[in-house]
């Protein structure tokens, strides 16, 4: 995710993508490298300046249209985020990176965004973002989910998308055949009964804890 007003003026992103050996997929923001790696490119909507359909507006030198793509539902991680040290996967180097990384409260709404803009759009939903959802309903107590949630509707940048996010969110998963416990579902191999009816019910509980802190 890029930040524009923290970007450093030099190099220009395209030109350190290209010199990385990345090349413009077929979209704003998608970048391929060898062996066709793909890397996404995104800017929060709020932050992607003139509205466009799919390009973020960024200043000089960073301006060239196929660089990043607005997002809606990025904002809560501009402020919701935290150090994380990232280590060499195979254990076979020392590298390691102090990167920012969105906290539980953003990738909750940044999720819930994303399943509720492509209710529509069939073949763009994938399970594994419903799977993502009911994995941080288990994996972060309930309170200090809401908590998250709460601080980031005190910030003028996040305020709106987490309100909008919640709302969809008391529609998503109503029942064990909506569209949450469905992606969800989809996701595993088995326990497709028990996988709907949990997300069911901890998307109530998450719900119910922002309701008796009066949260809306």
């Amino acid at each position: 995710m890029l930040v524009p007003d923290r970007l450093a003026d030099e190099p220009s992103i395209a030109d350190a993508m290209c010199a990385a050996g990345f090349a413009p997929g077929a979209h704003p923001g998608s970048w391929l490298g060898r062996g066709q790696i793909a890397v996404d490119l995104m800017t929060p909507e709020a932050l992607s300046g003139p509205k466009s359909r799919r390009s973020a507006k960024l200043r000089p030198p960073h301006d060239d249209k196929w660089t990043a793509r607005r997002t809606l539902g990025l904002e809560p991680a501009v402020v919701d985020n935290d150090i994380h040290v990232i280590t060499e996967l195979t254990g076979e180097s020392t590298r390691s990176f102090r990167l920012k990384v969105a906290g539980p409260a953003a990738l909750m709404v940044s999720k819930v965004v994303k399943i509720a803009e492509r209710r529509d759009q069939p073949n763009r939903l994938k399970p594994k973002d419903g799977l993502d959802v009911l994995r941080l309903l288990r994996a972060i107590e309930t309170a200090q989910l809401a908590r998250g949630l709460e601080k980031l509707l005190a910030q003028d940048l996040s305020r709106r998308v987490v309100e909008h996010a919640m709302r969809e969110l008391r529609t998503l998963a109503t029942g064990p055949e909506e569209l949450l416990p469905s992606l969800a579902a989809a996701a595993e191999f088995d326990g497709h009964d028990e996988i709907r009816m949990s997300t069911v019910a901890l998307v109530e509980d998450l719900l119910a804890e922002f309701d008796a802190a009066g949260i809306r």
